[in-house]
């Protein structure tokens, strides 16, 4: 049986369905096997208030989704809208490696893999802002 398998470190908190649930003092590995079911590693959250730049903005938007807090049917197009006008500043080919996976992880709603993809983009988008200052 497929589904979800999120691997925890000690104390480390996620957010399912609203609750906020923090692991134990070990190492834990939890199946998820209810489809659907909003999840997201709050050492991965991106607060409000830092969502400041494009890669942010677009990985904030997905965890909204990812947390319960934005339909993902309503966001979709919006998302994608958003990875095509990154995909006119990240051209370098891994860039654009990560931004195909994310619209394609979109689109067939896994979201985990959308932000995944996002996120390997912040380092980059880090060092052309710097550049550009």
């Amino acid at each position: 049986m497929s589904g979800l398998i999120l691997k925890l470190s000690p104390k480390e908190r996620v957010l399912i369905n609203g609750a906020v649930i923090e692991n134990g003092d070990r190492r834990s590995r939890i199946a998820i096997l209810t489809p659907g079911a909003n999840i997201l590693r709050l050492r991965d959250a991106i607060h409000p208030e830092s969502a400041k730049t494009p890669v942010k903005r677009v990985c904030y938007t997905v965890q909204l989704v990812l947390s319960g807090d934005a339909d993902k049917d309503e966001a979709r197009y919006p998302l994608l809208r958003n990875i095509e006008e990154l995909s006119q500043v990240f051209v370098d080919a891994d860039s654009r490696k990560h931004l195909d996976i994310a619209s394609h992880a979109l689109v067939q709603d896994d979201h985990y893999r959308c932000l995944k993809a996002l996120r390997s983009l912040l380092p980059r988008e880090e060092r052309l802002l710097a550049a550009s200052h």
